[in-house]
């Protein structure tokens, strides 16, 4: 049986809005079960972006319709309409125990459920029950959060969004860019650009200082903030973690496993891996991390 655990709001905002060259994860058929636990007619009124309901038989036990291969899927994620802990009894708790018993990876449940991720992320709630292949691989993807409600990491065609920017109330824009694109954007936002190129030779290191500084001055606001690069991979993701380095005091372990929850695809390149060594040094005292390992 697997095992069961709560799981925050922005950790499904995350699996919701991870891509591959392009196209949403949410079309891959094992990427992520998304299951509604709540009853028939609250879920016909208002569900999250492509979750299934749960349905309930005659003894009061959980199943799915539809043929889903929970046992093949690589995230199994449940929720109802306001379950907090594993402790409740509610129908998110039931309806996981029915899918431990046939997933292969661990069953979450949506700390808060319904009520409390549409709460924070409204744009990601919706009517609409059947999807054709297209559809889902063409989901809008947002930028992925970093630091709940505070620090966001995407890319450059998430930048020139409007729409992105507004639903995630982003307050200032880190660019990380040789792009003159994102200079002649001009929303609502404050957006810094530090032009870097993405290359081993490039020296982001020299500016880790200056947009920390930058980031932290905006997020003890409470105002959030939107890191950038062009594919949204390599400089903007050193920079987040430069930034968690420094903020969270983590060591570049910590900060790389971090990041990679947050997006699995991020990975910088072997030069800023290396400034992001001398940045442990500089912010700890001494490398505490050894960057040879195979996962770096």
């Amino acid at each position: 049986m697997a095992e069961i655990m709560m799981c925050e709001p922005f950790e499904l905002y995350n699996l919701l809005n991870q891509c591959s060259c392009g196209v949403s994860r949410m079309s891959e058929l094992n990427y992520l079960c998304l299951i509604d636990a709540c009853e028939t007619e609250d879920y016909s009124m208002s569900h999250i972006i492509t979750a299934k309901n749960a349905k309930m038989d005659s003894d009061g036990s959980f199943f799915l319709r539809g043929g889903v291969e929970v046992d093949s899927m690589q995230h199994v994620v449940v929720y109802d309409s306001n379950t907090s802990c594993l402790q409740e009894q509610g129908r998110a708790v039931g309806c996981a125990r029915a899918l431990a018993k046939v997933s292969l990876c661990p069953v979450q449940i949506v700390r808060g459920g319904f009520q409390r991720f549409s709460a924070l992320y409204p744009f990601l709630r919706t009517e609409k029950i059947l999807y054709a292949v297209m559809e889902v691989e063409n989901l809008k993807t947002y930028p992925v959060e970093i630091i709940a409600g505070l620090l966001y990491m995407g890319d450059e065609k998430q930048h020139m969004d409007s729409s992105i920017l507004k639903d995630l109330k982003i307050s200032a824009v880190i660019s990380i860019s040789q792009s003159d694109i994102l200079e002649s954007i001009k929303w609502n936002q404050t957006t810094i650009n530090i032009p870097v190129a993405d290359s081993v030779k490039s020296d982001l290191y020299s500016s880790f200082e200056r947009i920390c500084s930058l980031i932290g001055s905006h997020i003890n606001m409470g105002s959030r903030v939107l890191i950038v690069s062009r594919n949204g991979r390599s400089r903007c993701s050193a920079v987040a973690i430069a930034f968690l380095m420094q903020h969270l005091k983590y060591t570049l372990e910590e900060a790389w496993k971090y990041m990679l929850k947050c997006k699995p695809s991020m990975r910088p390149n072997t030069g800023f891996l290396q400034q992001l060594s001398d940045w442990e040094r500089h912010t700890r005292g001494n490398k505490k991390t050894d960057i040879s390992q195979p996962y770096f």
